[in-house]
């Protein structure tokens, strides 16, 4: 599988049941090695931020094997609409 913004988009969009996400390729030339994420779920209702952050890894386990670089930030859905306001 190669690494893209569309397929990590489409892993965590499935996996995740998010309801908003943003997959950013960090890289200068876009060679797919460091990405930075915004993942809004409600999955993450109760969970503490280290356990959001673990349910992204894991969704992605393989695929960070390949990742040089990570960057994610996780929201509830609640907390998203408090930003964007």
């Amino acid at each position: 599988v190669e690494l893209s913004t569309e397929y990590l988009w489409e892993k965590l969009q499935q996996d995740l049941q998010v309801e908003h996400v943003q997959v950013e390729d960090m890289t200068p030339n876009c060679c797919a090695s460091s990405f930075q994420v915004l993942v809004v779920s409600a999955k993450f209702q109760r969970e503490l931020q280290l356990q959001r952050r673990q349910l992204v890894n894991t969704c992605l386990a393989k695929e960070l094997l390949d990742i040089h670089a990570f960057e994610q930030k996780t929201l509830t859905p609640r907390h998203w609409c408090e930003r964007r306001e």
